[in-house]
C-alpha cells in the first residue's frame, strides 16, 4: 500500500528526578548530602531512509513514545539517559507541526536526521542546593518532562524525472521498457493509482524516473486526485511529457493534451511551467500515429523543447529517449550541485526557550502566570517537600514573578496559577540566596 501523508503523535522521555540522600559511613560523622541528578530523557528523532517509499509503517501506529531518563540515587550516582527514538522515513519526507503549520524540517538526504521533540532534563539531585545557610538541603528536583506534539508527514517522492500526462498515454508502460520496474498496465485510464519508481541505465550513468498516475484537466483544483499526485512532481528535475499519439482513449488531440496537462503543472506551481521538459510521443507504432507526430515536432520545434517519438509497445526510439534524459538528468544534477539551494531546505526544530514571563487575571478571578522558564522552574519542583516549596518562593521572587504580580495588582490571598500548580500570593521577605 502506498501511503504519503499521515499524522502522528511523538512524544520525548520525561526527564528522572534527582535524588535526596546523605553520605551514611562508618566514621563519618554528619555526612554530607550526595544525591545523585537524574537522567535525560530521550528525543524523538526522524531518519531518512532511502530503502523506504512510502509512509505505511505510520499509518497503523499512530503513537510514538521515548524511553525517560532513570532517576539519580544516592553516593552521587546520576540515573542514565533515555535513549533516542529512531522513526525511520523515506527520503523527500516534509514534517510539520500539525497544530500550527509550522514546517520543522526537509529530509531529502540519506541518513539527514530531525530532533522533532526533545527529551526533558533530569532533575538534580540535594547535594545542588548547599549553600552556607543550608547545609543539608531535603529536597531534589524533579525531572523535565519530554515534549509532546501531533505532527504531520508529507512525502513527496524524489526522482530525477517525472512522467506525465493524460490517463491511458502508456506511462507505465513506457517506465516498464525503460527500467525493471514492473507496474500494473491495462487498457483502460487510471489503471496507476499509486506513483511508480524505476531506475534506468544510461552507459556510465543511471536516473530515477518516476511514473505519476495520470492527471485530468482540474487536476490542479482538486479534480480526481490531481493534489495527491502533482505534489510528487514537485522535486523532479526534469518532466517527461507523455503524449498519445494515435489519438487513444476518447479520440483526443495530442496537442490539446499537451495543452491542459501544461495549464494544470503551471496552475498547481508556477515555477513547475518553467521545470525543463522534453515530450514524448508514444504509440508512435500505432495506425495514424505519424501524421499526429509531425505536428507535435513542429510545435515542439517552435517552442523549443526536445521531442521524441517512441513505441513502449516495440521499443522503438526508446533507446535515444534514454540517452537524452541521461545527458538531462547529468546537466541537472550539476547545476544543483552548484547551488545546494535547489530543490533542498534544512529546517532545525529547538526547544522553546521562553524566559518572558506574562501575568493575566484568571477565569476564577485569580492570576495566571505563563512562560516557559517560570512554568519550568515550578514542574521540577517536590511541591510535597515543605523546604522545595521554600526554595521554590525564594526561587520566583528573584525571576520577578513577585514584582509582575504586584504591578498587575495582585493581593496577598489571591490564587495564583502557575503550570499545573495553583498557590495563594504571599509576599515573600525572606533572604535571597
Amino acid at each position: 500500500m502506498f501511503i504519503d501523508e499521515v499524522k502522528i503523535y511523538v512524544k520525548a522521555g520525561d526527564g528522572g528526578a534527582g535524588c535526596a540522600s546523605f553520605r551514611r559511613e562508618a566514621h563519618v560523622p554528619k555526612g554530607g548530602p550526595d544525591g545523585g541528578d537524574g537522567g535525560h530523557g530521550g528525543d524523538v528523532v526522524l531518519e531518512a531512509d532511502g530503502s523506504l517509499s512510502t509512509l505505511i509503517d505510520y499509518h497503523y501506529k499512530r503513537h510514538f513514545k521515548a524511553v525517560r531518563g532513570t532517576h539519580g540515587k544516592g553516593s552521587q550516582r546520576d540515573g542514565a539517559n533515555g535513549p533516542e527514538l529512531v522513526l525511520t522515513v523515506p527520503r523527500g519526507t516534509i514534517v510539520r507541526d500539525a497544530d500550527t503549520g509550522e514546517t520543522l524540517g526537509d529530509l531529502t538526504r540519506e541518513g539527514q536526521r530531525l530532533v522533532v521533540v526533545h527529551g526533558g532534563g533530569g532533575g538534580r539531585g540535594n547535594r545542588h542546593f548547599t549553600t552556607s545557610t543550608r547545609r543539608a538541603p531535603t529536597f531534589a528536583e524533579l525531572g523535565e518532562p519530554g515534549e509532546e506534539r501531533w505532527i504531520e508527514l508529507e512525502l513527496k517522492l524524489l526522482a530525477d524525472a517525472a512522467l506525465v500526462g493524460l490517463p491511458s498515454v502508456g506511462k507505465s508502460s513506457l517506465i516498464a521498457r525503460m527500467s525493471a520496474a514492473r507496474p500494473k498496465i491495462a487498457d483502460y485510464p487510471f489503471t496507476t493509482l499509486v506513483p511508480n519508481l524505476g531506475v534506468v541505465s544510461s552507459g556510465e550513468r543511471s536516473f530515477v524516473v518516476a511514473d505519476v498516475p495520470g492527471l485530468i484537466e482540474g487536476a490542479s483544483e482538486g479534480a480526481g486526485l490531481g493534489h495527491a499526485f502533482l505534489r510528487h512532481i514537485e522535486r523532479t528535475a526534469l518532466i517527461l511529457h507523455v503524449l498519445d499519439l494515435s489519438g487513444g482513449y476518447e479520440s483526443r488531440d495530442p496537442l490539446e493534451d499537451l495543452a491542459v496537462i501544461d495549464g494544470e503543472l503551471a496552475a498547481h506551481a508556477e515555477d513547475l511551467s518553467e521545470r525543463p521538459q522534453i515530450v514524448v510521443g508514444n504509440k508512435i507504432d500505432a495506425e495514424g500515429a505519424a501524421e499526429n507526430s509531425e505536428r507535435v515536432a513542429a510545435w515542439c520545434e517552435e517552442a523549443e523543447r526536445p521531442y521524441f517519438a517512441v513505441s513502449a509497445v516495440t521499443g522503438e526510439g526508446i533507446a535515444p529517449l534514454i540517452r537524452a534524459v541521461g545527458e538531462a538528468v547529468y546537466e541537472l544534477r550539476r547545476a544543483a550541485a552548484a547551488d545546494e539551494t535547489v530543490f533542498e531546505a534544512e529546517y532545525t526544530h529547538v526547544p522553546r526557550q521562553d524566559r518572558e514571563i506574562v501575568v493575566s487575571r484568571a477565569i476564577d478571578g485569580g492570576w495566571d502566570v505563563s512562560g516557559g522558564g517560570v512554568e519550568r522552574v515550578v514542574i521540577i519542583t517536590d511541591m510535597k517537600n515543605e523546604e522545595a516549596v521554600a526554595y521554590l518562593q525564594r526561587r520566583l521572587a528573584k525571576m520577578g514573578v513577585e514584582e509582575k504580580l504586584r504591578r498587575a495588582g495582585a493581593v496577598d490571598g489571591e490564587t495564583v496559577h502557575i503550570g499545573p500548580v495553583s498557590f495563594e500570593f504571599e509576599s515573600y521577605e525572606g533572604d535571597e540566596e
